[in-house]
């Protein structure tokens, strides 16, 4: 009797960082079924699907991406992309620094096509092609003249196939001024009824009008904003266990899990630099 094969394991993810390109990160991921909770970048995500599919929220917007599909997301926009239920699929991923997407966009005509809405989505087997170039720049350690060449020439493919998403919901006072000051505090003790009161609302009301302009709880905000600092800290080489401290985790167990919820990687495996 013929034994019955063995499940495909699926594989670590991988994060590539070059010298020199310090302003860029690449991830692959294959066969994954990781998920992640809601969660920001503070950096421009441009992501492409290999494999299988996955469901790609933003707020209230829901899409399904199938293998070839790309995704463009300003920094900062809440976002999630999981498998589709009990599935697996394969991605790979790019996160591009903000200040050094600002200049390289105000040199070509696409800034106002990519940062007018909360994302956009693309499915054109040329711009898919143009991705992996730019992918393939960033692990072979190109100089940035040809990666910012490579970039150029994936905006120009995707010039025309770029789905319209939702406007940016801008951000109204008393919440962005919560937003800043958690950025600012991220690694603190904050009670709930001081930033309510640092917005002049109940904290009833700042949980409700938070969600709804953020997409996250305060708290879950706090967090997304903790394992952002992580990740620069582990990339420049800071220990883990003084990354989790310098973030405000005490508890080793609780920055691993709340690492891997928003990563969907340990903190060791993203430490680990290919």
């Amino acid at each position: 009797m013929q034994a019955s094969p063995r499940p495909v394991a699926a594989s670590r993810p991988h994060f590539h960082r070059t010298p020199a390109l310090p302003f860029v990160e690449a991830r692959s991921a294959a066969d994954s079924q990781a998920c992640y909770r809601p969660h920001a970048h503070a950096e421009w995500s441009i992501g492409a699907v290999d494999a299988g599919s996955s469901r790609f929220s933003v707020g209230a917007e829901e899409r399904r991406l199938v293998p070839g599909d790309l995704v463009v997301i300003p920094p900062e926009r809440v976002h999630a992309c999981n498998p589709q239920a009990h599935g697996r699929w394969s991605y790979r991923m790019l996160y591009i620094d903000a200040d050094w997407m600002a200049d390289f966009l105000a040199t070509t005509p696409f800034a106002a096509a990519l940062t007018d809405a909360a994302w956009r989505h693309a499915r054109s087997p040329l711009a898919y092609r143009r991705f992996a170039e730019v992918f393939a720049a960033v692990r072979t350690g190109a100089d940035a003249g040809r990666f910012a060449e490579a970039l150029g020439q994936l905006f120009v493919a995707l010039s025309e196939p770029l789905a319209v998403a939702s406007p940016i919901d801008t951000l109204p006072p008393a919440i962005a001024n919560v937003c800043d000051w958690l950025d600012a505090h991220c690694d603190a003790s904050i009670p709930l009824a001081e930033l309510a009161a640092r917005a002049g609302l109940s904290p009833y009301q700042l949980i409700r009008r938070f969600v709804r302009h953020t997409g996250m709880t305060p708290h879950a905000y706090q967090l997304d904003r903790r394992i952002q600092r992580a990740r620069r800290l582990l990339a420049a080489g800071t220990p883990i266990c003084d990354t989790a401290l310098a973030t405000g985790f005490a508890d080793q167990s609780h920055f691993h899990r709340s690492f891997r919820e928003r990563v969907a990687a340990t903190p060791g495996q993203y430490a680990r630099r290919r």
